[in-house]
C-alpha cells in the first residue's frame, strides 16, 4: 500500500486515537500536495464539533437559570447536548467513510 494514502486515511481514522494532532503532524510533515489536502480536510472535519460546545454551555447557563427561578426542567441543556451528540456521530461517520474511501 502507497505510504501517501496510508497517511491519508490515518488522518480521518486519527479522529478515534489521536484527534486533530495527528492531521497537523502529516500536514506539516508531508511534502505530496495530496496527502496535505487530506490532512487539511481531516482536522477541519475533527474540528467541527467544537462549533456545538457554546451551544451546550449556553445551555447549562440558560437552563440552571430557570431552575434556580424555581420552574421548569433542563430541556435546552439535553436538546443542546443531543444536537452536539448528533453532530460528533455524523463527523466520525463521515472521518470513517473519507478514510474507507482514500484507501480503496
Amino acid at each position: 500500500m502507497e505510504t501517501n494514502r496510508l497517511l491519508s486515511s490515518l488522518s480521518y481514522f486519527s479522529i478515534f486515537f489521536a484527534g486533530f494532532i495527528f492531521p497537523i503532524i502529516v500536514y506539516f510533515l508531508s511534502d505530496q500536495p495530496e496527502t496535505k489536502r487530506h490532512a487539511k480536510s481531516a482536522f477541519l472535519s475533527h474540528l467541527v464539533p467544537l462549533i456545538a460546545m457554546p451551544l451546550v454551555v449556553a445551555g447549562v447557563f440558560f437552563d440552571i437559570g430557570l431552575l434556580s427561578a424555581g420552574n421548569g426542567i433542563p430541556v435546552f441543556m439535553f436538546i443542546a447536548i443531543g444536537f452536539s451528540l448528533l453532530i460528533s456521530l455524523i463527523v466520525v461517520i463521515w472521518n470513517v467513510y473519507k478514510g474507507i474511501k482514500v484507501l480503496l
